[in-house]
């Protein structure tokens, strides 16, 4: 495997392969009966999820889980690096929540315009 240096190579293969990944996601979840949740950040900063309950509902519980995990590990005298997850699950809350406001205010003052990408997803982009 190597980096795709073209960008429009690289944008029309990440539109395949998401798709792709997500369809594997949502077959793997049908088959098994396992609830599963796929999260990523497209190139340009845009977050993307495939869930096949509500992927919130999904980190919820994963975050339930090993919480649960984390006092029995507590109690027992033992270390768990969970708290890390917790706070970029709180973190993607808050930046899903502003991001819903932006755009929102946007269509409400700009209606029928072209949604612009905000300027903090630009930051992360990978060039």
């Amino acid at each position: 495997m190597k980096f795709i240096e073209s960008e429009r190579a690289r944008a029309v293969s990440f539109s395949l392969r998401k798709k792709t990944l997500f369809q594997d996601a949502e077959k793997f979840a049908t088959w098994t009966g396992a609830e599963v949740g796929v999260m990523h950040f497209s190139p340009g900063g845009k977050p993307c999820s495939y869930g096949s309950t509500s992927i919130e509902e999904i980190i919820e519980k994963f975050l339930k889980v090993k919480l649960e995990d984390h006092q029995r590990d507590y109690a027992e005298g033992k270390s768990n690096y969970f708290e890390a997850l917790e706070d970029l699950h709180k973190e993607l809350q808050i930046c899903n929540e502003k991001e819903k406001k932006r755009v929102l205010m946007h269509k409400i003052l700009h209606p029928g315009s072209e949604i612009p990408q905000h300027k903090h997803m630009e930051e992360r982009s990978w060039h």
